[in-house]
């Protein structure tokens, strides 16, 4: 597949990335500190902020990963994108 990605493509991917990431170290830290509701509140904050973000990208961009809506009903989209290793 040898598609030129827009730069916006990066930009959202990029952000999508920042924001799960912030999930995974909130993950982490309610694991030990399982009543900090504070952390609680910015992991449903962050969780929110990711899906929107990915609902964003899928819209316009295709499938994200394995469980997205295939948004096209006349074809299987999830060929239609470059596979992660090609980005």
């Amino acid at each position: 597949m040898d598609k030129t990605l827009p730069q916006e493509y990066y930009k959202q991917l990029e952000e999508i990335q920042v924001a799960d990431f912030v999930l995974i170290e909130l993950t982490l830290y309610l694991d030990t500190h399982p009543t900090d509701t504070q952390a609680i509140e910015q992991y449903n904050q962050f969780a929110h902020y990711s899906k929107q973000l990915k609902e964003k990208f899928e819209s316009a961009f295709g499938p994200l990963q394995q469980g997205s809506l295939n948004r096209t009903p006349e074809f299987w989209a999830w060929k239609s994108g470059p596979w992660p290793w090609q980005v």
